[in-house]
């Protein structure tokens, strides 16, 4: 069975074309992708403020990608800004992020992971997820490379460089024994550190795209979906109305 998946990037991104090219050697054969990046405001969400700022159009993209029958939406963030505002106004349509996907499948192939952050700033934010996802018990330890979102691939042999040097020491130091590269924009690198760390080594927009290929499936074949009774009930349609707000989601 076909799906439709759309990748958003909750940033202004002028890479739209490669991230495509590759998410698409890992997607299924069944998996129709497109990928999409809003037309205005912020090149990173580095701070909450520029988390604050892309949520509403966030959900506007979610809305109007319902409305085009795609099955699922990935907000390709490791933060995961506004996934459960996304899923609370979804009516079918399977949304998830990268962090999420991400620290379920490493607490699946290790008891404990790492998660190896561009800078320290990042961290407060990440740990309200992992303690929000309830995977603090799992959590060996966060370890920064010192780089910013935008520098990541600017360089890539001095990204791995660096990132090899933080998962050593969460390696040998913290008793990681799983990786999470906590950056969408540490893509690319994974199989070539697995091979140099030995241990699994999770990059975080495609554990995204796998998850949302299975949360679709999960849903047409077993009717499996979010619960949309008590966490993430849909706001009363006659509110969003009354009050005018279908024009901000």
């Amino acid at each position: 069975m076909k799906r439709r998946v759309l990748y958003i990037e909750p940033v202004v991104s002028e890479h739209l074309d490669s991230r495509k090219e590759y998410l698409s050697q890992f997607k299924s054969p069944e998996t129709e992708l497109e990928v999409t990046s809003l037309t205005e405001g912020p090149r990173h969400l580095e701070y909450y403020s520029y988390h604050a700022l892309v949520v509403p159009k966030i959900l506007k993209i979610i809305k109007e990608a319902e409305k085009e029958k795609f099955d699922a939406a990935i907000i390709g963030c490791f933060n995961d800004p506004g996934l459960s505002a996304a899923r609370e106004i979804a009516k079918k349509m399977v949304v998830t992020g990268p962090a999420e996907p991400s620290m379920h499948i490493a607490v699946t192939l290790g008891q404990r992971f790492s998660i190896i952050v561009a800078r320290t700033n990042g961290i407060p934010r990440m740990r309200e997820n992992v303690i929000k996802y309830g995977f603090q018990d799992h959590l060996a330890s966060f370890q920064s490379i010192g780089m910013g979102v935008l520098d990541l691939q600017m360089d890539p042999e001095e990204t791995k460089r660096r990132i090899v040097q933080a998962a050593k020491k969460a390696i040998e130091q913290d008793g990681a024994e799983v990786i999470i590269l906590g950056c969408t924009q540490q893509f690319g690198f994974y199989q070539e550190l697995q091979s140099v760390l030995g241990v699994p080594v999770i990059d975080v927009a495609l554990a995204a795209l796998n998850y949302a290929e299975f949360l679709v499936d999960l849903r047409n074949k077993h009717g499996w979906y979010y619960n949309k009774k008590n966490l993430y009930l849909s706001p009363p349609r006659e509110e969003i109305e009354a009050w005018n707000l279908s024009d901000l989601f």
